[in-house]
């Protein structure tokens, strides 16, 4: 079991944080509140334990919403920025960690494990490996 310590950032740079793993569990959620919050698609989150989890700057600089009609989800922010940024799950021990966060690749074996509420998923989703891929604009 790897215990290799990863830093993560929000788009201005501004919150700044760090994860040590293994990840408790790594999914893309494909359900409409994930939908929403993330203006994507799906929510690609990884999970650590609370005590794997520390900030390094600009937790003053975090907004939450807790949305009332759930029973755990909850959006937390870069009030400079706007990007969505780790918090802690309502009613458990654990850290939700947006994947896109991260500064660096995660080791190999931190790979997203499933997908859940598949049958939520937009109706537009395509999933990557059904179309041509390109590295920049085209």
């Amino acid at each position: 079991m790897t215990t290799e310590s990863l830093n993560g950032s929000c788009l201005c740079g501004a919150v700044r944080f760090a994860v040590k793993l293994p990840f408790s569990a790594f999914r893309y959620c494909h359900c409409s509140r994930c939908q929403k919050a993330s203006g994507s698609a799906h929510a690609a989150n990884a999970f650590v334990p609370a005590a794997q989890f520390t900030w390094s700057a600009g937790e003053t600089l975090v907004k939450r919403y807790d949305l009332p009609t759930a029973q755990r989800f909850s959006v937390w922010f870069c009030t400079q920025c706007g990007s969505r940024v780790p918090h802690p799950v309502r009613g458990r021990d654990d850290y939700l960690i947006p994947a896109g966060l991260l500064d660096q690749p995660p080791a190999d074996i931190a790979r997203p494990q499933n997908s859940i509420f598949w049958a939520s998923r937009a109706s537009w989703y395509v999933p990557p490996g059904e179309m041509p891929c390109f590295n920049e604009y085209t």
